[in-house]
C-alpha cells in the first residue's frame, strides 16, 4: 500500500526507487502521469487531448522504467508525450518556452544529488515549477486512480531536446563575448566533471566552441555514480575536480549535480568556488555591470559575504532556505521595483533574472565561462574577483534531531526559547535581517559582529540545522557552549550532535 504523502519532498516527489523497499515504483509514476496531464489541461484551459507534455530523465538506473511509466500515464489521460530521453531539469522548463517544442508542461525524472537507489519526479509548466501544495494535490489525485483500467489514447513521440538547449547555451556565450565566430572559446582550458550524471554533453559544447577540455572526467552517464556523488557541495566531488584542474593546468573546472540544476567551479589553482564563494563571484560579475542591485540568498550565508556584496556596491538580502523560497522572494522584490538580478542558495541553486529566474546550474556556469574568457584575455582568473572575500576562521554545521511526532511544533518551541534568551542577553544580538529561524551575532575578543550562529527548522526533515561561523579562533565553541546551556533539557530535542561538537 503506497503512502502517497511520504513521497512529497518540498516541491518534488521523491523516494527509494530500487529494490524491495521501493516506494517510487513504475505504477506510482504512471498514476502521477495521468494526474499531471489532467492538472496541466485544467491549468492551460485545454481539453486534455490537446495537451502536450515533455518528459526527460537523468542517468539513474531506475530512470528509463519510471520515464516509460509516466509517459504511459500521460498518454492514458489522452495527452501527447514528447520523450526527450536523457536531459536536464532546467531543460524541462526551457522546452515549455522554446519554439518547435512549446509543451504545456514537463516532467523530469531525477533525485538530483541523492544516492543511486533514489529517484523522483519534478513537475514544471511555462510558469515555472509546481509548489509543494500543488504536488500534494497531484498525489491526492494519483492515489484515487487505477491506470490499469485505462487505455492508451495519446501519442508518445521520441524527440530529443538537448540539441536545442545546447544551442541556447552556445548563443549565450557568443552574446556574452559579443561575437558570432564559430569558436569563441579558443585558448580557454576547461575541465568538465559531470559526475556520471546527465551533464556530460557540456564538455562537447565547450570543445565545439573552441575550448580545450583535457582532464574532463566522468562524462559518461552511469546511474550508479561510481566515481563520486554528483553534488557540488560534496567534499570528495570537489576535491576530485580540483585535482583534475591542477593536474592538467586548466584555467577552470566546472562540476554539475546529476540533473544539472546546481553547479560549482574551480579556479586555475584548484581553489573550490562553491557556497559563499560562488555567490560572491556571481555578485561581483553582476554588480560590476550594474552597481546598486540586490542579491537574494538563503539564510546561511556568511557575514563576510554580506560585506563583500556591500563593498561591490550591492545590497545583500538574506531569505529563507529553499531554492523556491529564494527565487519567489527575488521575483516579489523585482515586482516592487527593487532590482534583483540573482536568487541563489549556498547549495548551488542559482536563478538569474535574465534566464526566466530558472535555477539552472549549466546556465550559471555558462555565464562564468564568459567571464573567465574575458579575464584570461587580461591575464586574470575568476578567483581574482573574490580575492577580497573575508572567509571565517572557523565554521561548523550540526543537525539536531527532533524526536517528537509533531516535529515542527517542537522545533518552533526550541527556536522561540533561543529568541527569548537572546532578547534578554546583552551579548547576544538578534540579526536585523532574521527571516528564518533565529540568527544571533556576537562581538568576540574585542571585535564587532565577528561570529554568528543560525538555528532553523529544516524544510523537509525532523531536524534543526545549526550553522555557526567565527572570525576568531575558538569562537564557534564559545557560541555553541552558550547555546547548549539554553537548549539543554528541551523536550523532544536530541542534543547529542551538539555535545559531540563540544567534546
Amino acid at each position: 500500500m503506497t503512502d502517497w504523502k511520504k513521497l512529497v519532498s518540498g516541491s518534488d516527489v521523491r523516494g527509494v526507487a530500487v529494490g524491495e523497499n521501493a516506494v517510487l515504483t513504475p505504477a506510482v509514476a504512471e498514476a502521477l502521469g495521468v494526474a499531471f496531464a489532467r492538472y496541466v489541461a485544467e491549468k492551460v484551459g485545454k481539453p486534455v487531448t490537446q495537451v502536450t507534455i515533455g518528459i526527460g530523465r537523468d542517468s539513474r538506473v531506475s530512470g528509463p522504467a519510471l520515464l516509460a511509466a509516466a509517459s504511459i500515464g500521460i498518454s492514458k489521460a489522452g495527452a501527447s508525450v514528447l520523450d526527450y530521453g536523457m536531459c536536464t531539469t532546467p531543460a524541462m522548463f526551457m522546452s515549455c518556452v522554446t519554439p518547435g517544442f512549446m509543451t504545456d508542461g514537463a516532467i523530469m525524472v531525477t533525485a538530483s544529488h541523492h544516492p543511486w537507489d533514489k529517484n523522483g519526479l519534478k513537475f514544471v509548466t511555462a510558469q515555472g515549477g509546481l509548489e509543494s501544495r500543488e504536488v500534494c494535490e497531484l498525489l491526492d489525485t494519483a492515489a484515487q486512480l487505477n491506470p490499469d483500467q485505462m487505455a492508451v489514447s495519446g501519442s508518445i513521440t521520441q524527440k530529443p531536446f538537448l540539441p536545442a538547449y545546447t544551442e541556447q547555451l552556445a548563443e549565450r556565450i557568443r552574446r556574452g563575448l559579443d561575437t558570432d565566430i564559430e569558436k569563441p572559446l579558443l585558448g580557454l582550458h576547461v575541465v568538465v566533471d559531470a559526475g556520471n550524471g546527465a551533464g556530460g554533453f557540456y564538455a562537447k559544447l565547450m570543445e565545439e566552441l573552441g575550448a580545450w577540455i583535457e582532464g574532463s572526467q566522468f562524462l559518461e552517464p552511469d546511474g550508479m555514480f561510481p566515481n563520486h556523488r554528483p553534488n557540488p557541495e560534496d567534499a570528495d566531488a570537489m576535491a576530485s575536480v580540483s585535482a583534475a584542474v591542477t593536474r592538467v593546468g586548466a584555467d577552470l573546472g566546472v562540476i554539475f549535480d546529476a540533473d544539472c540544476d546546481r553547479a560549482a567551479v574551480v579556479d586555475s589553482d584548484g581553489r573550490e568556488i562553491n557556497r559563499n564563494r560562488l555567490i560572491a563571484l556571481m555578485a561581483a560579475i553582476l554588480l560590476d555591470e550594474k552597481p546598486g542591485q540586490t542579491i537574494v540568498t538563503d539564510s546561511v550565508t556568511s557575514s563576510g559575504l554580506k560585506k563583500f556584496i556591500n563593498d561591490w556596491g550591492g545590497e545583500h538580502y538574506r531569505y529563507k532556505r529553499g531554492y523556491r523560497n529564494v527565487i519567489d522572494e527575488a521575483i516579489r522584490l523585482n515586482a516592487e521595483g527593487i532590482e534583483c538580478p540573482l536568487a541563489i542558495e549556498t547549495s548551488g541553486h542559482a536563478a538569474l533574472k535574465e534566464n526566466h529566474f530558472l535555477d539552472d546550474g549549466m546556465y550559471l556556469v555558462t555565464v562564468l565561462i564568459v567571464k573567465a574568457m574575458k579575464l584570461k584575455q587580461q591575464g586574470l582568473s575568476l578567483g581574482s574577483l573574490i580575492s577580497d572575500l573575508q572567509e571565517p576562521v572557523e565554521s561548523k554545521e550540526i543537525r539536531l534531531s527532533i524526536t517528537t511526532e509533531d516535529f515542527r511544533e517542537t522545533g518552533k518551541q526550541a527556536i522561540a526559547k533561543v529568541l527569548d534568551y537572546a532578547s534578554a542577553a546583552s551579548a547576544w544580538h538578534i540579526a536585523p535581517d532574521n527571516r528564518e529561524g533565529v540568527r544571533i551575532s556576537f562581538d568576540l575578543d574585542g571585535g564587532m559582529d565577528n561570529a554568528w550562529f543560525l538555528l532553523r527548522l529544516s524544510v523537509h526533515d525532523p531536524v534543526l540545522p545549526l550553522n555557526a561561523e567565527s572570525d576568531v579562533p575558538g569562537g564557534v565553541k564559545t557560541m555553541l557552549t552558550d547555546l547548549y546551556q539554553v537548549l539543554n533539557g528541551t523536550p523532544g530535542l536530541d542534543l547529542s550532535g551538539l555535545e559531540k561538537a563540544l567534546a
